[in-house]
Protein backbone atom coordinates (compact mmCIF):
# COMPACT_ATOMS: atom_id res chain seq x y z
CA UNK A 1 0.00 0.00 0.00
CA UNK A 2 0.89 3.19 -0.87
CA UNK A 3 0.09 5.97 2.26
CA UNK A 4 1.15 9.39 -0.37
CA UNK A 5 -1.96 10.29 -2.14
CA UNK A 6 -1.85 11.37 -5.59
CA UNK A 7 -1.88 14.62 -6.74
CA UNK A 8 -5.32 14.59 -8.28
CA UNK A 9 -6.77 13.44 -4.71
CA UNK A 10 -4.91 16.50 -3.11
CA UNK A 11 -6.69 18.91 -5.68
CA UNK A 12 -9.80 17.45 -5.02
CA UNK A 13 -9.50 17.27 -0.98
CA UNK A 14 -7.90 21.43 -1.63
CA UNK A 15 -10.91 22.59 -4.01
CA UNK A 16 -14.05 21.11 -2.32
CA UNK A 17 -12.42 22.43 1.27
CA UNK A 18 -12.15 26.01 -0.19
CA UNK A 19 -15.88 25.51 -1.59
CA UNK A 20 -16.99 24.56 1.04
CA UNK A 21 -15.42 26.72 4.11
CA UNK A 22 -16.89 29.79 1.33
CA UNK A 23 -20.66 28.06 1.31
CA UNK A 24 -21.22 25.99 3.82
CA UNK A 25 -20.78 28.26 7.85
CA UNK A 26 -22.67 26.79 10.71
CA UNK A 27 -25.47 29.63 9.45
CA UNK A 28 -25.51 28.08 5.81
CA UNK A 29 -26.22 24.69 7.78
CA UNK A 30 -28.81 25.62 10.00
CA UNK A 31 -30.41 27.48 7.11
CA UNK A 32 -30.35 24.50 4.43
CA UNK A 33 -31.87 22.33 7.10
CA UNK A 34 -34.98 24.36 7.26
CA UNK A 35 -35.86 24.46 3.29
CA UNK A 36 -38.01 21.49 2.03
CA UNK A 37 -35.27 19.18 0.87
CA UNK A 38 -33.36 19.54 3.55
CA UNK A 39 -30.59 20.86 1.64
CA UNK A 40 -29.19 23.75 -0.39
CA UNK A 41 -30.34 22.66 -3.77
CA UNK A 42 -28.05 25.87 -5.29
CA UNK A 43 -25.00 24.43 -3.74
CA UNK A 44 -25.53 20.58 -4.63
CA UNK A 45 -25.66 21.51 -8.25
CA UNK A 46 -22.81 23.63 -8.13
CA UNK A 47 -20.80 20.56 -6.40
CA UNK A 48 -22.44 18.44 -9.43
CA UNK A 49 -21.50 20.06 -12.02
CA UNK A 50 -18.57 22.44 -11.19
CA UNK A 51 -16.74 19.28 -9.62
CA UNK A 52 -18.66 16.11 -10.95
CA UNK A 53 -19.28 15.08 -6.61
CA UNK A 54 -22.23 12.64 -7.23
CA UNK A 55 -20.29 10.83 -10.31
CA UNK A 56 -17.05 10.57 -8.74
CA UNK A 57 -17.03 7.17 -8.18
CA UNK A 58 -18.53 6.79 -11.21
CA UNK A 59 -16.79 4.97 -14.63
CA UNK A 60 -16.36 8.03 -17.06
CA UNK A 61 -18.89 5.28 -19.36
CA UNK A 62 -22.20 6.28 -17.49
CA UNK A 63 -21.18 10.23 -17.23
CA UNK A 64 -19.02 9.87 -14.53
CA UNK A 65 -15.24 11.07 -13.06
CA UNK A 66 -13.92 7.90 -13.56
CA UNK A 67 -12.44 7.61 -9.61
CA UNK A 68 -12.85 5.11 -7.04
CA UNK A 69 -13.67 4.95 -3.27
CA UNK A 70 -10.58 6.52 -1.96
CA UNK A 71 -11.32 9.69 -3.66
CA UNK A 72 -14.65 9.36 -2.32
CA UNK A 73 -13.53 8.87 0.57
CA UNK A 74 -11.24 11.84 0.63
CA UNK A 75 -14.53 13.90 -0.27
CA UNK A 76 -17.10 13.05 2.11
CA UNK A 77 -14.03 13.66 4.66
CA UNK A 78 -14.70 17.21 3.70
CA UNK A 79 -18.13 17.58 3.49
CA UNK A 80 -18.59 16.16 6.72
CA UNK A 81 -16.18 18.54 8.31
CA UNK A 82 -18.77 20.58 7.82
CA UNK A 83 -21.60 18.84 8.10
CA UNK A 84 -23.26 19.56 4.64
CA UNK A 85 -26.36 18.59 4.38
CA UNK A 86 -26.88 17.36 0.93
CA UNK A 87 -28.31 14.12 -1.44
CA UNK A 88 -24.57 12.80 -1.67
CA UNK A 89 -24.23 9.76 1.04
CA UNK A 90 -27.88 8.23 0.20
CA UNK A 91 -27.39 8.96 -3.84
CA UNK A 92 -23.65 8.32 -4.33
CA UNK A 93 -22.46 5.89 -1.52
CA UNK A 94 -25.68 3.85 -1.12
CA UNK A 95 -28.02 4.37 -4.42
CA UNK A 96 -25.54 4.49 -7.16
CA UNK A 97 -23.24 1.30 -7.03
CA UNK A 98 -26.99 -0.76 -6.13
CA UNK A 99 -27.67 0.79 -9.99
CA UNK A 100 -24.42 -0.24 -11.25
CA UNK A 101 -23.60 -3.55 -9.66
CA UNK A 102 -27.24 -5.29 -10.20
CA UNK A 103 -28.93 -3.04 -12.83
CA UNK A 104 -29.22 -3.97 -16.65
CA UNK A 105 -27.47 -2.42 -19.15
CA UNK A 106 -30.51 -0.23 -20.03
CA UNK A 107 -30.87 0.61 -16.65
CA UNK A 108 -27.26 1.55 -15.79
CA UNK A 109 -27.52 3.58 -19.28
CA UNK A 110 -30.28 5.23 -17.97
CA UNK A 111 -29.94 6.24 -14.48
CA UNK A 112 -26.28 6.22 -13.91
CA UNK A 113 -25.60 9.41 -16.22
CA UNK A 114 -28.54 11.42 -14.38
CA UNK A 115 -26.91 10.48 -11.03
CA UNK A 116 -23.74 11.52 -12.34
CA UNK A 117 -24.50 14.94 -13.48
CA UNK A 118 -26.44 15.91 -10.50
CA UNK A 119 -29.89 15.65 -12.09
CA UNK A 120 -31.24 12.68 -10.43
CA UNK A 121 -31.16 11.78 -6.94
CA UNK A 122 -31.89 8.54 -4.91
CA UNK A 123 -32.25 6.99 -1.90
CA UNK A 124 -31.91 3.40 -0.41
CA UNK A 125 -35.10 1.91 1.35
CA UNK A 126 -34.26 -0.57 3.74
CA UNK A 127 -37.13 -2.17 5.90
CA UNK A 128 -36.90 -2.40 9.53
CA UNK A 129 -34.13 0.32 10.35
CA UNK A 130 -31.64 -2.75 9.30
CA UNK A 131 -29.02 -0.89 6.92
CA UNK A 132 -26.01 -1.57 8.84
CA UNK A 133 -27.74 -5.10 9.30
CA UNK A 134 -28.20 -4.70 5.18
CA UNK A 135 -24.65 -3.99 4.27
CA UNK A 136 -23.28 -6.55 6.21
CA UNK A 137 -21.85 -4.37 8.50
CA UNK A 138 -23.52 -5.89 11.89
CA UNK A 139 -24.94 -9.29 12.89
CA UNK A 140 -24.65 -12.39 10.50
CA UNK A 141 -24.84 -12.28 6.83
CA UNK A 142 -28.16 -13.07 5.68
CA UNK A 143 -31.47 -11.46 4.13
CA UNK A 144 -33.42 -11.68 7.76
CA UNK A 145 -33.53 -8.55 7.81
CA UNK A 146 -35.85 -7.84 4.62
CA UNK A 147 -38.72 -9.55 6.53
CA UNK A 148 -41.33 -11.64 4.80
CA UNK A 149 -44.05 -13.57 5.57
CA UNK A 150 -45.75 -12.21 8.84
CA UNK A 151 -41.96 -10.60 9.51
CA UNK A 152 -43.50 -7.39 8.13
CA UNK A 153 -41.02 -5.28 5.61
CA UNK A 154 -41.81 -4.41 2.51
CA UNK A 155 -43.56 -7.74 0.24
CA UNK A 156 -43.70 -7.68 -3.33
CA UNK A 157 -45.72 -9.46 -6.01
CA UNK A 158 -45.71 -9.54 -9.71
CA UNK A 159 -48.57 -7.69 -11.01
CA UNK A 160 -51.79 -9.10 -12.18
CA UNK A 161 -51.46 -8.10 -15.65
CA UNK A 162 -49.31 -10.65 -16.66
CA UNK A 163 -46.68 -8.49 -17.41
CA UNK A 164 -43.01 -7.49 -16.60
CA UNK A 165 -44.45 -4.94 -13.19
CA UNK A 166 -44.25 -5.62 -9.63
CA UNK A 167 -46.58 -3.88 -6.99
CA UNK A 168 -44.72 -3.16 -3.17
CA UNK A 169 -47.08 -2.97 -0.01
CA UNK A 170 -45.48 -2.06 3.54
CA UNK A 171 -43.11 0.45 5.09
CA UNK A 172 -39.92 1.89 5.62
CA UNK A 173 -38.58 4.15 8.61
CA UNK A 174 -35.75 6.05 8.58
CA UNK A 175 -34.59 6.49 5.07
CA UNK A 176 -32.10 8.56 4.63
CA UNK A 177 -33.06 11.38 1.98
CA UNK A 178 -36.26 9.51 0.94
CA UNK A 179 -38.49 13.00 1.55
CA UNK A 180 -36.71 14.61 -1.31
CA UNK A 181 -35.00 11.95 -3.44
CA UNK A 182 -36.59 11.42 -6.87
CA UNK A 183 -35.86 7.91 -6.95
CA UNK A 184 -36.32 4.96 -4.56
CA UNK A 185 -34.35 1.72 -4.27
CA UNK A 186 -36.18 -0.96 -2.21
CA UNK A 187 -35.69 -3.93 -0.91
CA UNK A 188 -38.78 -6.09 -0.75
CA UNK A 189 -39.46 -10.23 -0.13
CA UNK A 190 -40.94 -11.85 -2.88
CA UNK A 191 -41.87 -15.22 -3.59
CA UNK A 192 -43.44 -16.47 -0.46
CA UNK A 193 -42.20 -17.89 2.72
CA UNK A 194 -40.77 -21.17 1.37
CA UNK A 195 -39.07 -19.64 -1.29
CA UNK A 196 -38.89 -16.36 -0.59
CA UNK A 197 -35.97 -13.31 -2.00
CA UNK A 198 -34.90 -10.65 -1.59
CA UNK A 199 -34.72 -8.15 -4.54
CA UNK A 200 -34.32 -3.96 -5.05
CA UNK A 201 -36.89 -2.35 -6.71
CA UNK A 202 -36.91 0.88 -8.69
CA UNK A 203 -40.04 3.09 -7.43
CA UNK A 204 -40.41 6.87 -9.32
CA UNK A 205 -40.77 9.47 -6.17
CA UNK A 206 -41.44 12.91 -8.07
CA UNK A 207 -39.28 15.84 -8.36
CA UNK A 208 -41.04 17.79 -6.06
CA UNK A 209 -39.96 16.30 -3.25
CA UNK A 210 -42.97 15.51 -0.85
CA UNK A 211 -45.62 13.11 -1.92
CA UNK A 212 -45.71 13.69 -6.03
CA UNK A 213 -44.67 10.14 -7.91
CA UNK A 214 -46.03 6.55 -8.13
CA UNK A 215 -49.63 6.08 -7.41
CA UNK A 216 -49.81 4.93 -3.56
CA UNK A 217 -46.66 6.40 -2.60
CA UNK A 218 -46.71 8.56 0.85
CA UNK A 219 -43.07 10.16 2.04
CA UNK A 220 -43.10 11.73 5.21
CA UNK A 221 -40.16 13.84 6.34
CA UNK A 222 -39.21 12.63 10.23
CA UNK A 223 -37.94 14.99 12.95
CA UNK A 224 -34.16 13.63 13.25
CA UNK A 225 -31.75 14.29 15.92
CA UNK A 226 -29.41 15.27 13.40
CA UNK A 227 -31.02 17.88 11.14
CA UNK A 228 -28.33 17.29 8.66
CA UNK A 229 -29.13 13.83 7.52
CA UNK A 230 -33.33 14.12 7.15
CA UNK A 231 -34.97 10.95 7.25
CA UNK A 232 -38.49 9.78 5.98
CA UNK A 233 -40.75 7.39 6.20
CA UNK A 234 -41.89 5.48 3.39
CA UNK A 235 -45.51 4.29 2.95
CA UNK A 236 -46.05 1.71 0.23
CA UNK A 237 -49.31 0.94 -0.92
CA UNK A 238 -49.64 -0.94 -3.85
CA UNK A 239 -46.81 0.99 -5.58
CA UNK A 240 -46.28 -0.22 -9.07
CA UNK A 241 -42.37 -0.81 -9.20
CA UNK A 242 -39.77 -1.84 -11.79
CA UNK A 243 -37.24 -4.98 -10.58
CA UNK A 244 -33.67 -3.48 -10.66
CA UNK A 245 -31.93 -6.00 -12.81
CA UNK A 246 -33.04 -9.48 -13.24
CA UNK A 247 -35.06 -12.26 -11.63
CA UNK A 248 -34.04 -15.73 -12.28
CA UNK A 249 -36.61 -17.26 -10.26
CA UNK A 250 -34.16 -18.90 -7.96
CA UNK A 251 -34.55 -19.00 -4.00
CA UNK A 252 -31.49 -17.20 -3.57
CA UNK A 253 -30.50 -13.66 -2.07
CA UNK A 254 -28.63 -12.03 -4.81
CA UNK A 255 -29.88 -8.35 -4.34
CA UNK A 256 -28.72 -9.45 -0.53
CA UNK A 257 -25.25 -10.36 -1.18
CA UNK A 258 -24.72 -7.39 -3.30
CA UNK A 259 -25.83 -5.02 -0.75
CA UNK A 260 -23.00 -6.51 1.75
CA UNK A 261 -21.01 -6.04 -0.90
CA UNK A 262 -21.83 -2.59 -1.23
CA UNK A 263 -20.92 -2.37 2.74
CA UNK A 264 -17.06 -2.13 2.90
CA UNK A 265 -16.58 0.66 0.61
CA UNK A 266 -19.72 2.13 2.75
CA UNK A 267 -18.21 1.89 5.52
CA UNK A 268 -14.78 3.19 4.55
CA UNK A 269 -16.97 6.50 3.13
CA UNK A 270 -18.41 6.78 6.21
CA UNK A 271 -15.29 6.48 8.56
CA UNK A 272 -13.99 9.07 6.56
CA UNK A 273 -17.20 11.51 6.84
CA UNK A 274 -16.94 11.08 10.25
CA UNK A 275 -13.15 11.84 10.87
CA UNK A 276 -14.24 14.96 9.25
CA UNK A 277 -16.67 15.81 11.44
CA UNK A 278 -14.65 14.58 14.62
CA UNK A 279 -11.31 16.96 13.42
CA UNK A 280 -13.30 20.12 12.62
CA UNK A 281 -14.94 19.81 16.42
CA UNK A 282 -11.40 19.24 17.61
CA UNK A 283 -9.95 22.55 15.17
CA UNK A 284 -13.09 24.67 16.82
CA UNK A 285 -12.41 23.74 20.20
CA UNK A 286 -8.76 23.92 20.05
CA UNK A 287 -9.07 27.41 18.57
CA UNK A 288 -11.93 28.44 21.68
CA UNK A 289 -9.16 27.25 24.42
CA UNK A 290 -6.60 29.09 23.30
CA UNK A 291 -8.75 32.33 23.05
CA UNK A 292 -10.90 32.13 26.12
CA UNK A 293 -9.08 33.14 28.98
CA UNK A 294 -9.54 32.55 32.94
CA UNK A 295 -7.57 33.67 35.88
CA UNK A 296 -5.60 35.65 33.28
CA UNK A 297 -4.46 32.98 31.16
CA UNK A 298 -6.20 31.03 28.11
CA UNK A 299 -7.65 28.56 29.01
CA UNK A 300 -5.95 25.87 26.79
CA UNK A 301 -2.54 26.36 28.56
CA UNK A 302 -4.00 24.23 31.68
CA UNK A 303 -2.67 21.12 31.89
CA UNK A 304 -5.82 19.43 32.40
CA UNK A 305 -7.20 20.66 29.11
CA UNK A 306 -3.96 19.98 27.15
CA UNK A 307 -4.24 16.10 28.44
CA UNK A 308 -8.20 15.96 27.22
CA UNK A 309 -7.50 17.65 23.60
CA UNK A 310 -4.30 15.38 23.11
CA UNK A 311 -6.34 12.00 23.80
CA UNK A 312 -9.11 13.47 21.31
CA UNK A 313 -6.17 13.91 18.71
CA UNK A 314 -4.67 10.74 18.83
CA UNK A 315 -7.82 9.58 18.44
CA UNK A 316 -8.55 11.47 15.57
CA UNK A 317 -5.35 10.99 13.77
CA UNK A 318 -5.98 6.81 14.57
CA UNK A 319 -9.12 6.75 13.07
CA UNK A 320 -8.29 8.85 10.12
CA UNK A 321 -5.73 6.61 9.24
CA UNK A 322 -7.88 3.21 9.76
CA UNK A 323 -10.11 5.19 7.53
CA UNK A 324 -7.68 5.16 4.70
CA UNK A 325 -6.64 2.19 5.08
CA UNK A 326 -10.45 0.74 4.77
CA UNK A 327 -10.77 2.91 1.58
CA UNK A 328 -7.99 1.22 0.41
CA UNK A 329 -8.78 -2.31 1.04
CA UNK A 330 -11.81 -1.50 -0.70
CA UNK A 331 -10.54 0.07 -3.83
CA UNK A 332 -8.57 -2.89 -4.17
CA UNK A 333 -11.32 -5.40 -3.62
CA UNK A 334 -13.20 -3.57 -6.13
CA UNK A 335 -10.45 -3.61 -8.84
CA UNK A 336 -9.76 -7.66 -7.95
CA UNK A 337 -13.42 -8.46 -7.70
CA UNK A 338 -16.66 -7.99 -10.02
CA UNK A 339 -14.81 -4.36 -10.87
CA UNK A 340 -12.15 -6.14 -13.05
CA UNK A 341 -14.91 -7.98 -14.88
CA UNK A 342 -16.37 -4.74 -15.75
CA UNK A 343 -13.17 -2.90 -16.80
CA UNK A 344 -10.63 -3.23 -13.82
CA UNK A 345 -8.09 -1.15 -12.70
CA UNK A 346 -5.18 0.09 -14.39
CA UNK A 347 -2.03 -0.91 -12.27
CA UNK A 348 -1.39 -1.31 -9.05
CA UNK A 349 -1.98 2.61 -8.60
CA UNK A 350 -5.57 1.89 -9.06
CA UNK A 351 -5.38 0.96 -5.83
CA UNK A 352 -6.18 4.39 -4.15
CA UNK A 353 -8.56 4.75 -6.17
CA UNK A 354 -7.55 5.15 -10.41
CA UNK A 355 -9.84 1.97 -11.06
CA UNK A 356 -12.04 2.99 -13.83
CA UNK A 357 -13.88 -0.40 -13.98
CA UNK A 358 -17.94 0.51 -12.65
CA UNK A 359 -17.53 -2.88 -9.99
CA UNK A 360 -14.06 -0.89 -9.19
CA UNK A 361 -15.87 2.50 -8.35
CA UNK A 362 -18.23 1.03 -6.79
CA UNK A 363 -16.62 -0.91 -4.09
CA UNK A 364 -17.71 -4.30 -3.95
CA UNK A 365 -15.28 -5.80 -2.38
CA UNK A 366 -16.16 -9.18 -1.27
CA UNK A 367 -12.77 -10.00 0.49
CA UNK A 368 -12.41 -10.80 4.24
CA UNK A 369 -9.67 -7.44 4.38
CA UNK A 370 -11.80 -5.06 3.07
CA UNK A 371 -15.01 -6.29 4.86
CA UNK A 372 -12.96 -6.50 8.52
CA UNK A 373 -10.83 -2.63 7.52
CA UNK A 374 -14.55 -1.16 6.76
CA UNK A 375 -15.95 -2.45 10.05
CA UNK A 376 -12.98 -1.70 11.97
CA UNK A 377 -12.78 1.33 10.63
CA UNK A 378 -16.21 2.47 10.89
CA UNK A 379 -16.02 1.69 14.86
CA UNK A 380 -12.51 4.07 15.67
CA UNK A 381 -14.04 7.03 13.87
CA UNK A 382 -17.69 7.02 15.39
CA UNK A 383 -16.03 6.50 18.87
CA UNK A 384 -13.20 9.39 17.69
CA UNK A 385 -16.44 11.38 16.81
CA UNK A 386 -17.96 10.81 19.80
CA UNK A 387 -15.09 11.56 22.08
CA UNK A 388 -14.34 15.04 20.23
CA UNK A 389 -18.37 16.11 19.98
CA UNK A 390 -18.26 15.53 23.56
CA UNK A 391 -15.13 17.23 24.74
CA UNK A 392 -16.64 20.53 22.57
CA UNK A 393 -19.11 20.35 24.57
CA UNK A 394 -17.66 20.35 27.66
CA UNK A 395 -14.64 22.55 27.11
CA UNK A 396 -16.49 25.65 25.09
CA UNK A 397 -17.91 25.71 29.00
CA UNK A 398 -21.71 27.05 29.40
CA UNK A 399 -21.62 28.43 25.58
CA UNK A 400 -21.30 25.06 24.79
CA UNK A 401 -24.75 23.59 26.06
CA UNK A 402 -26.78 25.98 24.19
CA UNK A 403 -28.56 24.92 20.96
CA UNK A 404 -27.25 28.20 19.62
CA UNK A 405 -23.86 27.05 18.95
CA UNK A 406 -22.41 25.12 16.47
CA UNK A 407 -20.51 22.50 18.78
CA UNK A 408 -24.57 21.18 19.57
CA UNK A 409 -24.13 20.25 15.40
CA UNK A 410 -21.34 18.12 16.06
CA UNK A 411 -23.04 16.26 19.01
CA UNK A 412 -26.09 15.70 16.94
CA UNK A 413 -24.33 14.23 14.21
CA UNK A 414 -22.04 11.74 16.42
CA UNK A 415 -24.49 10.85 18.32
CA UNK A 416 -27.24 10.29 15.23
CA UNK A 417 -24.12 8.10 13.32
CA UNK A 418 -23.96 5.67 15.99
CA UNK A 419 -27.96 5.41 15.87
CA UNK A 420 -27.67 4.47 12.09
CA UNK A 421 -24.57 2.90 11.49
CA UNK A 422 -23.36 0.93 14.77
CA UNK A 423 -23.52 0.45 17.56
CA UNK A 424 -19.79 0.45 17.73
CA UNK A 425 -19.38 -3.24 19.37
CA UNK A 426 -21.22 -4.81 17.44
CA UNK A 427 -19.29 -3.46 14.31
CA UNK A 428 -16.44 -4.36 15.79
CA UNK A 429 -17.98 -8.28 16.95
CA UNK A 430 -18.83 -9.06 13.36
CA UNK A 431 -15.34 -7.87 11.90
CA UNK A 432 -14.29 -10.35 14.92
CA UNK A 433 -16.29 -12.78 13.16
CA UNK A 434 -15.31 -12.24 9.78
CA UNK A 435 -11.75 -12.48 11.09
CA UNK A 436 -12.58 -16.04 12.74
CA UNK A 437 -11.04 -14.64 16.11
CA UNK A 438 -13.85 -16.67 18.68
CA UNK A 439 -14.50 -20.12 18.23
CA UNK A 440 -18.42 -21.36 19.21
CA UNK A 441 -17.56 -21.01 22.86
CA UNK A 442 -16.64 -17.69 22.96
CA UNK A 443 -20.19 -16.60 21.13
CA UNK A 444 -21.95 -18.24 23.93
CA UNK A 445 -24.64 -15.82 25.73
CA UNK A 446 -22.50 -16.14 28.98
CA UNK A 447 -19.31 -16.56 27.76
CA UNK A 448 -19.11 -20.50 28.67
CA UNK A 449 -20.22 -23.59 26.34
CA UNK A 450 -23.26 -24.22 27.66
CA UNK A 451 -23.96 -20.32 28.76
CA UNK A 452 -24.65 -20.76 32.19
CA UNK A 453 -21.21 -23.03 33.24
CA UNK A 454 -19.09 -21.71 35.93
CA UNK A 455 -15.09 -21.90 35.86
CA UNK A 456 -15.22 -25.78 35.52
CA UNK A 457 -18.51 -27.10 34.23
CA UNK A 458 -19.33 -26.79 29.95
CA UNK A 459 -23.11 -27.56 30.97
CA UNK A 460 -23.79 -24.88 33.75
CA UNK A 461 -25.75 -26.50 36.12
CA UNK A 462 -23.56 -29.46 38.05
CA UNK A 463 -20.19 -28.54 35.74
CA UNK A 464 -20.55 -32.06 33.99
CA UNK A 465 -16.93 -32.40 32.89
CA UNK A 466 -15.81 -33.35 36.71
CA UNK A 467 -16.59 -35.16 40.36
CA UNK A 468 -19.29 -33.63 41.95
CA UNK A 469 -17.04 -32.18 44.41
CA UNK A 470 -18.26 -28.85 46.40
CA UNK A 471 -15.28 -26.64 46.71
CA UNK A 472 -16.34 -24.47 43.83
CA UNK A 473 -14.02 -24.98 40.93
CA UNK A 474 -17.35 -27.25 39.48
CA UNK A 475 -19.13 -24.07 40.10
CA UNK A 476 -21.75 -26.30 42.01
CA UNK A 477 -22.01 -24.22 45.29
CA UNK A 478 -18.32 -23.87 46.48
CA UNK A 479 -17.50 -19.93 45.97
CA UNK A 480 -17.68 -19.85 42.08
CA UNK A 481 -21.53 -19.41 42.92
CA UNK A 482 -24.43 -22.03 42.88
CA UNK A 483 -25.10 -24.11 40.28
CA UNK A 484 -22.16 -22.30 38.00
CA UNK A 485 -24.40 -19.07 36.89
CA UNK A 486 -22.93 -16.69 39.31
CA UNK A 487 -19.40 -17.87 39.47
CA UNK A 488 -16.73 -16.16 36.91
CA UNK A 489 -17.36 -16.11 33.51
CA UNK A 490 -14.93 -16.58 30.74
CA UNK A 491 -15.30 -12.71 29.44
CA UNK A 492 -14.90 -12.09 25.59
CA UNK A 493 -14.25 -8.00 25.00
CA UNK A 494 -14.31 -7.12 21.06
Amino acid sequence: MDAAFTEEQDEIRRTLRTLLRERCGPDEVKAAVHTAPGYDEALWRRLARTLGLPGLALPTAYGGVGCGVTELALACEETGRVLLPSPLLATAVFAAPLVAAVGTEAQRAELLPRIAEGALTAALAVPGRALPEALGLVGARNSAWAGGGRAGGVQARPDGDGGAGWRLYGQVEQVLGGHSAELLLVAARAGGYTRGRTLLFLVPAGADGVTAGADGLVRTRLTALDATRPQARIELRNVSAELLGVDDGGSGDGAAEALAAVGPAAAAVLAAEAVGAADAALARTVDYVRAREQFGRPIGSFQAVKHRLADVYVAVQAARSAAYYAAWAAAQGGAEGAGAALGGAEGAGAALGGAEGAGAALGGAEGTEAAVAGGLALAQALEAQRMAAAEAVQLHGGIGFTWEHEAHLYFKRAASDELLFGPVHRLRARAAEREGLFGAADRAPYGGHGGRAGNGGQSGHRGHDGPDRRDGRDGRDGRDGRDGRDGPRKAVTV
